[in-house]
């Protein structure tokens, strides 16, 4: 920690590794393969809960791309459990490499900074917190992108992420959020936010409004919409 503070590198694990977390899983197939297992294992569990208690988020939807979706988890639940519901999985090549799709589930190698496919839909599981607030605007406008010219009267961003409330929520689940906001920070370049520093983001990337659903104990379930 102490060379890390002495240097100009924007995290902790760059300066170990001098690269950056995405890089590093690029490179190391061993190390990658054990964080895609530990995110899906992660993603099988939020999609039960998703599937049991919040079928209503993906009503009206046909068609939803899952962001940095990994190995398809979140993807291949809601696909299966609601069959109006055709899925995109976009991840990195090194990610998506050698991953099967299905009649609803297909899989598209790409960089969400540059191009999203068009869709009902985005879904962002875990992605907004791991980037500084200039990349989170970039990405939210390649979100808008995707769903703009969308017929669906529901069309909209669907975000699980962290919302801190330390005035409305219990001492546990700030604790947990505050603990996961020292991971962001010594592993990427992003941080656990507020509703009101959630919104700005919303407002800069020309959403015009947002509804925050409290559920996932710490993680919460927010819709943005255009």
């Amino acid at each position: 920690m102490t060379e890390w503070f002495r240097d100009e590198c924007p995290t902790a694990f760059f300066t170990k590794n001098r690269m950056g977390h995405w890089e590093f899983a690029a490179k190391d197939e061993k190390w990658n393969q054990g964080f895609n297992e530990a995110m899906a294992a992660d993603a099988r569990f939020v999609s039960s809960i998703l599937v049991r208690e919040y079928k209503h988020v993906f009503e009206g939807l046909k068609t939803m791309v899952d962001v940095a979706g990994g190995t398809g988890e979140v993807a291949k639940a809601l696909a299966g459990a609601f069959s109006w519901l055709k899925c995109i999985v976009l991840d990195l090549p090194h990610v998506v490499a050698g991953m099967e799709g299905s009649e609803n589930v297909r899989f598209v190698s790409g960089d969400m900074f540059e191009f999203i496919p068009p869709a009902d839909a985005v879904f962002l599981k875990w992605i907004i917190h791991d980037w500084g607030d200039e990349d989170c605007i970039k990405i939210l406008r390649k979100c808008k992108e995707a769903i703009v010219d969308s017929k669906s009267n529901g069309k909209k961003v669907i975000i699980v992420d962290i919302v801190v409330n330390e005035e409305k929520q219990a001492h546990e689940e700030t604790e947990t959020q505050l603990l996961i906001d020292v991971l962001m920070m010594a592993h990427y370049p992003g941080k656990e936010r507020t509703e009101k520093e959630s919104a700005k983001l919303f407002a800069a990337a020309a959403f015009k409004n947002y509804k925050i659903t409290p559920t996932l104990g710490a993680w919460t379930i927010i819709e943005v919409f255009p």
